[in-house]
């Protein structure tokens, strides 16, 4: 279907493929993975034809169609959000402007051609281009009186779903998508999986969502060593086995038929634990094949994430009474909200409405008055808070090492061996820890905030989207980290296995009050009894 020969990239000196050789074959879901910088989005622009390789080349079967998810979310501001979906199907609105051209000029010498481009356009289901578009925009939360909309008057939130719709429209044969779950709420997220799952072509998708790539890859395509190498299973098979591998490696004692039994075992535990019963049979033959010398231990270096709290705080820990907040343009955020938090609670505090969840940290951080009620802090908490926007903490061109010694309280902090091992733990070490603050990618100051948040030493934790811009590594770390920590966490994340894992209790932030339940959120999100309380708290027909 799709093949890659002989493939090298290199920028000046550095080699970031070094002659790559990969097929990706119809019936697959690919999930490519990397360190940052590894070149995974890169990747995906060479195979879309967007960048040239430095050597080899990209095959794609003759006749086959590949489509790729829209960056550039004004692309497409000129059109409609029904035409832009369209747009995805590049043959087929080609001959949409062509037989429309020819009737705003329409002659007899013409009638001909617009009736061979009709019985082109009948053949490839052209006539139910607009319903089939209306129902991919339905299906992803875009209603009906935005169809016909330009799409530079809708909200850019809005856009990415549109973009989405556009890349999956028309059935393409390859499928390429770089970060799909950005933006997206949990029943989009929820409903892209299902579709995906489903889906009978190729697809080659990068994405930080570990859930998300656990439900639809077949197949994990691991960029390593300037190399890319393909496993048979989703990312928690790849991860798990190249600990297997690591851990083999480790004990080099150990005997080969020793080595061979632990990896036959671990086999048959995914074996028995495919999600998706089409893909079991093929899966189980592939893994049944596996030796101990195809899997390798992985190049990647995870942060040391530990947070531990300078006193442990009493049983006063946050209480919210009648809290409200509206947006700058006056939309009711959320009203009326009534939280008594408990020592060690870890809560998963969600929203449909993104900007209710970073008004309700800002409210409860001091940086925002709310618009009626109050809240009070138990006098032994100590509070750290991760924004969203962290863009305000990294505005003087000063190294890491004197950024990090703002928030050092005692002389010992103060000396740079200490707050050298905070950022060491960072993977900053040695040159990286004197790089200025104000060149720092998104990760990179992510790691930095939480530099800062573990010599702050609190017992109540704070997150606002944590896992922005983060790689799978960080955020497994991170993701353990909070498992393990003794104090109280409250938390947003569009991660579903970072919010399954950590939190024991879900409070939903509505226009019309707030939903508290001690629940993990998997067993919140799939109540139907809570979804119907939660539609109506937004104003939203159950479906």
């Amino acid at each position: 279907m799709l093949s890659v020969s002989n493939l090298s990239v290199q920028f000046g000196k550095r080699v970031l493929f070094d002659e790559v050789n990969v097929t990706f074959t119809q019936g697959n879901c690919y999930g490519v993975i990397g360190a940052n910088g590894a070149g995974k989005s890169t990747f995906l622009k060479i195979l879309s034809g967007q960048i040239d390789p430095t050597s080899g080349h990209v095959h794609l079967e003759p006749g086959k169609r590949m489509s790729i998810l829209e960056q550039n979310h004004n692309a497409y501001d000129e059109s409609t959000v029904l035409e832009a979906v369209v747009m995805g199907n590049k043959p087929l609105f080609s001959i949409k402007q062509q037989i429309d051209a020819l009737y705003a000029d329409y002659t007899d010498e013409n009638a001909d051609k617009i009736g061979e481009l009709q019985v082109q356009f009948e053949e490839m289901n052209g006539w139910n281009a607009d319903s089939n578009a209306a129902a991919l925009l339905s299906n992803l939360g875009i209603t009906e009186e935005f169809h016909y909309t330009l799409m530079a008057d809708i909200d850019s939130k809005l856009k990415v779903r549109v973009l989405l719709a556009q890349a999956l429209f028309g059935n393409p044969d390859v499928l390429i998508m770089d970060e799909p779950t950005n933006d997206l709420d949990y029943e989009t997220i929820n409903w892209l999986e299902n579709f995906l799952a489903d889906y009978e072509n190729t697809v080659i998708v990068v994405s930080h969502d570990r859930h998300f790539l656990d439900s639809i890859c077949t197949s994990i395509a691991d960029i390593d060593f300037g190399k890319m190498n393909l496993y048979s299973g989703n990312y928690t098979f790849w991860y798990e086995s190249s600990q297997l591998a690591s851990r083999q490696r480790a004990q080099q004692n150990k005997k080969a038929e020793e080595k061979a039994k632990e990896l036959q075992e671990f086999i048959a535990r995914f074996s028995a634990n495919v999600a998706k019963s089409k893909q079991a049979t093929s899966r189980k033959k592939m893994l049944s094949k596996l030796k101990v010398e195809d899997i390798k231990p992985s190049s990647r270096r995870y942060p040391a994430i530990i947070f531990e709290r300078e006193r442990e705080a009493g049983d006063q820990i946050l209480n919210v009474e009648g809290l409200s907040a509206k947006s700058d343009d006056g939309d009711i955020l959320f009203e009326n909200v009534n939280l008594n938090l408990a020592k060690g609670d870890k809560v998963a505090v969600i929203s449909r409405d993104s900007r209710a969840t970073t008004a309700f940290y800002e409210i409860i951080n001091g940086q925002k008055k709310a618009e009626k009620g109050a809240f009070q802090w138990g006098i032994t908490t100590t509070q750290s808070y991760l924004p969203a926007d962290n863009s305000d903490f990294f505005k003087e061109d000063i190294s890491l090492v004197d950024w990090l010694r703002q928030w050092a309280k005692t002389e010992e902090e103060r000396e740079e061996v200490y707050i050298r091992g905070f950022l060491g733990k960072m993977l900053f070490s040695g040159e990286e820890a004197l790089k200025k603050c104000t060149v720092l990618s998104g990760g990179e100051k992510v790691r930095c905030m939480l530099s800062r948040m573990m010599m702050l030493r609190a017992n109540v934790v704070m997150l606002d989207e944590p896992t922005n811009h983060l790689d799978l590594e960080s955020i497994t770390a991170f993701n353990n980290s909070l498992k393990n920590f003794k104090g109280t966490v409250l938390f947003t994340t569009h991660d579903h296995h970072f919010a399954e894992t950590v939190a024991d209790r879900i409070v939903e932030l509505t226009p019309k009050g707030n939903i508290d339940r001690y629940l993990s959120f998997d067993e919140y999100m799939s109540d139907k009894t809570l979804r119907e309380q939660r539609n109506k708290m937004y104003d939203v027909a159950t479906v």
